[in-house]
């Protein structure tokens, strides 16, 4: 992935200044600052509530638990009923056509989110929410580079709400643990901050190199696992590496809010600018790779797919995503055949 934005400044400069037929264009169809994340979802197809602290929105059965899973309880579904169930706009996103939904690499992305045999899980997940949280804000940077005349493309004139197209919108926690709605960019940069303050915190992200720990192999010892540790006391992922308990909770919450930006790119700024700056691939390539890891390390849950799903699906039936990874199973099929029909493509 390093090498996805070698040409992003370049593309950026003059972007401001460029008359609108320059563009390429597709041929087809606060009162209290915020101070943390909330993991309520907004919503006419799902508002579901992670934050115990918080009353839960009233909540509507996710299409998950409608389309997604029971492959049996939708043997008379077709393609155009799980497409409709989404809600979905028309024309459809451009990012919903199979030419449009490319990668600018090619071979298995399960090869990069395998974890080594030899790596402890804790230490694992810390790589990848390093590594996404790396890409993700290369794309961010983009939305909020600044124009000749002070203004970003992700403003609250053209984004006043942090959402994914229609049907989903995010809140932030303010300091009273209020849910609050915020322009995309104040909540964008709201988030870049608390991310950047879990992984700088060395009680979270633990940077000592004595203390990392590598994966128990069978194949170098037969001790058992249950062996290596006192016996009675409490284990969880990354324990052994210096990870703290609540360790892959917060990686969860950053894997969620990391999702919940890359969902805003898609339903917002597809087309303007990425796909202007021919950096639909490279989006495309990292999102599919993040789906790929969260999916794979449990950071994200089915129902928590939702804004992407039809993407999702789409993705599994071209075979970005292979059979056998999570990402495979959580996808609607029929929706992702039918997509690629009307896309045209075989």
């Amino acid at each position: 992935m390093s090498n996805l934005f070698s040409g992003i400044n370049a593309r950026l400069r003059g972007t401001s200044t460029k008359a609108p037929g320059q563009n390429k264009s597709p041929v087809s169809t606060s009162n209290g600052q915020p101070n943390s994340p909330t993991n309520l979802s907004q919503g006419n197809q799902s508002s579901t509530s992670l934050a115990p602290k918080i009353p839960p929105l009233p909540s509507s059965p996710s299409l998950a638990q409608n389309i997604g899973m029971d492959d049996s309880g939708n043997a008379g579904a077709n393609g155009d009923d799980m497409l409709n169930s989404y809600h979905l706009p028309r024309p459809l996103p451009l990012w919903l056509n199979a030419q449009y939904a490319k990668h600018i690499v090619k071979g298995n992305f399960m090869t990069l989110s395998a974890r080594p045999k030899t790596v402890e899980q804790g230490e694992w997940i810390a790589h990848q929410v390093v590594e996404h949280y790396r890409n993700l804000w290369n794309f961010v940077r983009v939305i909020h580079e600044k124009e000749d005349d002070g203004s970003t493309i992700c403003n609250p004139q053209t984004c006043p709400r942090m959402s994914a197209g229609a049907n989903h919108s995010f809140t932030w926690l303010n300091n009273k643990r209020e849910p609050v709605e915020l322009p995309a960019y104040e909540y964008i940069t709201l988030m870049q901050r608390w991310i950047s303050g879990k992984i700088d915190d060395t009680n979270i992200f633990p940077t000592d190199t004595n203390g990392v720990s590598y994966s128990h192999n069978p194949s170098i010892t037969t001790t058992p696992l249950s062996q290596l540790s006192n016996p009675g006391d409490k284990e969880w992922v990354g324990k052994r590496s210096g990870f703290p308990e609540n360790f892959v909770e917060v990686c969860q919450t950053i894997f969620r809010q990391m999702f919940r930006v890359y969902a805003h790119l898609y339903w917002a700024h597809f087309i303007d600018p990425f796909y202007h700056l021919n950096l639909e691939k490279q989006l495309n390539s990292c999102f599919s790779h993040f789906v790929l890891t969260a999916c794979a390390l449990d950071m994200l849950k089915p129902q928590e797919l939702e804004p992407m799903q039809p993407l999702i699906d789409l993705w599994a039936t071209n075979g970005t995503f292979p059979p056998g990874s999570k990402a495979y199973e959580y996808a609607n099929h029929k929706a992702g055949e039918r997509l690629m029909q009307l896309s045209n493509v075989a």
